[in-house]
């Protein structure tokens, strides 16, 4: 997760961020970063990247939509069918 994105967030006056540590606003004067508001978002940010893990793995194992409508051209519907049904049935929901 991106440290960065939490101090974005929670400090909308930041646009230059060097390291973790330091920030400035756009007259370049140093912003005072409040740690634990950057802390609170961060875990807020990491449980919502977490919570989409499913949701990654599934996707990646789809076929390229480029495979998926080679696959309907040669093998029609129930080729393409047995394609998709292979990754739904690896990563069921629920």
């Amino acid at each position: 997760m991106d440290r960065h994105q939490a101090i974005s967030n929670t400090h909308p006056t930041v646009v230059t961020i060097n390291g973790d540590a330091e920030a400035w606003d756009k007259d370049g004067n140093v912003v005072e970063l409040d740690e634990s508001l950057i802390k609170t978002e961060f875990d807020k940010l990491q449980a919502d990247y977490d919570s989409k893990e499913y949701q990654r793995k599934r996707r990646a194992e789809y076929p390229s939509i480029e495979d998926q409508l080679d696959d309907l051209y040669h093998n029609g519907i129930s080729g393409w069918s047995a394609t998709i049904k292979s990754t739904k049935d690896k990563y069921p929901k629920g």
